[in-house]
């Protein structure tokens, strides 16, 4: 047993008890083998010492990720460049992978992971390893799409599929269009969103499409997916499989189906998942839409207050990180405050403002902003009497057709004066 694999040993066995010990140690031998694999030692030498570096830059990394240690992490990658200009091209972007996965276990390590991305992007320009700088790129993407970043990761996916296209790699264009239909629909812009999936699709379908590959298509394109994205991740134990079934419930609460919501969740694939806090706000706001309860709906969001969205005036935050799921739900809370609202007043010729804001538990002014904006939608016919402080409610007038006829009786007249007219002037 050399030396190098003692220290080896010796620091693995220091990781639990002394971290920064087993950390001087792996540096120790990180420092040696790079010597010697820079140096002029015969070929097993040289292999040997980069296998030990290999070992010690990953075993330092783990070291880092168990201590939540990000900025530590972002040295190992740098330290690492010095290895991976002396290995193969395939065995370098397996390591900086692995390495750059170490950081998913890190809280609030974000920002670190796209300096650290963009450092290495510049790196690998540099030493022309051209499919390494692309898969750095797609993850730097992933990260700014995450961070909301949204015109930074188009700039980078425009120059990205610039190079793709002369290269005509299939699976890089098709995992890059996916990102680039991801962050369309982040502003806003469907159309582009949808034109963008299209492009994936079209590319996917010329390749051989791997499982995770084609289940983020599917969980891209709608509903219908849904459930085979679901099976698919599921399948694998993929954490992603979660939303797949979080869109499919709301699907069916968005379609006026919230019935279907407690069956969907009694298959055999969804029953693991059915006591999971984010399924039982899903199904929690299910309850409240079937009921048209706009009470129970915000009682609902008050009690997942750790992720069921974001709307104005009101501050919950479970499920806001999704911008699809916290668009509709938005939609649906509006859909819900107009229906309350309706129930309140149409019994009533004239209503008062506070009675109504107090029957649907809001404030007064949102109560009256809502009202103004019905009226002019035309979804009822009334005024607001802000002198009184009251709604005067209209009934619904009945069409009157008799303009419409006098029009076309004065048409027909028109034809029968212009037919008389030609007669006399034949006649003449």
């Amino acid at each position: 047993m050399t030396s190098t694999e003692d220290l080896l040993k010796q620091a693995a066995d220091l990781a639990s008890s002394n971290p920064k010990r087993a950390e001087e140690l792996y540096k120790q031998i990180l420092d040696s083998t790079a010597s010697t694999s820079n140096g002029s030692a015969v070929n097993a030498d040289k292999e040997q010492s980069l296998r030990d570096q290999e070992s010690a830059l990953i075993k330092l990394a783990e070291l880092y990720r168990d201590q939540k240690d990000a900025s530590g992490l972002a040295q190992v990658i740098t330290l690492s460049r010095s290895f991976m200009s002396s290995t193969a091209k395939a065995k370098t972007a397996k390591l900086i992978r692995t390495l750059l996965n170490y950081f998913n276990s890190i809280p609030n390590s974000r920002q670190t992971q796209i300096d650290v991305l963009t450092d290495n992007i510049e790196w690998s320009k540099r030493e022309k390893r051209i499919f390494l700088k692309h898969s750095l790129e797609i993850r730097l993407v992933s990260l700014q799409l995450e961070a909301l970043q949204y015109k930074l990761a188009l700039a980078r996916i425009d120059a990205l599929l610039t190079e793709l296209k002369r290269l005509d790699d299939k699976m890089i264009l098709t995992e890059v269009h996916l990102l680039e239909s991801r962050v369309y629909r982040g502003i806003g812009n469907l159309s582009k969103s949808k034109a963008a999936l299209t492009s994936a699709r079209t590319a996917a379908n010329s390749i051989y499409c791997p499982p995770h590959l084609q289940a983020a298509l599917d969980l891209q394109s709608g509903y219908s997916y849904f459930y085979e994205t679901f099976e698919n991740m599921s399948s694998q134990d993929d954490p992603a499989a979660l939303n797949a079934l979080k869109y499919m419930l709301l699907c069916k609460v968005m379609l006026n189906m919230p019935e279907d919501v407690t069956s969907l969740l009694s298959i055999k694939l969804a029953v693991k998942y059915a006591q999971l806090r984010e399924i039982e706000s899903m199904r929690a706001i299910a309850l409240a839409h079937q009921n048209r309860n706009l009470a129970d709906f915000e009682k609902a969001l008050r009690d997942y207050k750790h992720g069921i969205l974001l709307l104005t005036c009101h501050c919950y935050t479970e499920l806001s990180s999704d911008p699809t799921i916290r668009s509709h739900l938005a939609a649906l809370y509006d859909t819900l405050l107009q229906q309350n609202l309706l129930r309140i007043v149409e019994p009533y010729s004239v209503v008062e403002i506070d009675y109504v804001a107090k029957q649907v538990g809001q404030g007064r002014q949102d109560v009256e902003a809502k009202l103004s904006q019905m009226i002019l939608d035309k979804v009822f016919h009334g005024v607001l009497d802000q002198g009184r402080g009251c709604l005067i409610v209209f009934d619904e007038l009945e069409a009157d057709n008799t303009y419409g006829a006098a029009i076309g009786t004065l048409e027909q007249v028109s034809k029968v004066v212009d037919s008389l007219y030609a007669k006399t002037v034949k006649i003449a």
